[in-house]
């Protein structure tokens, strides 16, 4: 059976996906609402984050993301988010970067330069693996359509600025929705997406 590639990503109602975390998770652009996602956390949603997790043999990040997961996940072992974190700690991860980063947490190797054949053999390899934040790199995914899912989790807010899961130049395409969550106490709705080609036109008359 082949794996599959999830990519995970926490929006706004106006399609932010930067720095959803923490004030200094990504600055870039003069970006002012570092840790949006902070306030509007509940326990609905945190569990169906950790179910989203349970077939996760693998992460595949980009450079950004790898270095903050890196710094924070392997001491975060215990405690409220001692699960998550010894996941995460225990799995392979991979890293897509045009660089030659250090990788020094446990498990982790960088892709080659042949995106789509990595991505293949990656299916081959894991069950399901994720692709967590790294907003660029997802962008890129989405884009070429190399995923099999993508679950998005939309915030009740609007930011105005921001790198945006479908920026302007975004490659037109299609998504077919698999599941769609009821609403979190806070207002959070998950939404699954699968990749369905290319958009088409008509006429509604």
């Amino acid at each position: 059976m082949t794996g599959r590639i999830v990519i995970d990503l926490f929006s706004t109602l106006d399609g932010v996906a930067q720095a959803p975390g923490g004030p200094e998770e990504d600055t870039s652009g003069g970006f002012r609402f570092g840790g949006w996602q902070a306030p509007l956390g509940d326990e609905m949603t945190g569990r169906q984050i950790m179910a989203g997790m349970e077939s996760l043999d693998a992460l595949l990040l980009g450079r950004r993301t790898y270095d903050i997961f890196a710094a924070y996940w392997p001491h975060h072992t215990d405690g409220p988010e001692g699960g998550i974190g010894r996941l995460f700690d225990a799995v392979p991860k991979y890293v897509a970067s045009r660089g030659t980063p250090q990788l020094d947490w446990r498990g982790s190797s960088l892709l080659g330069p042949d995106l789509e054949a990595e991505l293949d053999a990656l299916r081959e390899r894991h069950v399901e693996v994720h692709v967590i934040g790294s907003i660029d790199f997802a962008r890129t995914l989405l884009d070429r359509q190399l995923f099999d899912e993508l679950v998005l989790w939309v915030y009740p807010i609007v930011l105005g600025e921001g790198k945006k899961v479908f920026p302007d130049g975004a490659v037109p395409a299609r998504l077919r929705l698999v599941a769609a969550s009821a609403p979190s106490p806070v207002g959070v709705v998950q939404l699954r997406y699968a990749p369905d080609g290319a958009p088409t036109t008509g006429d509604l008359t």
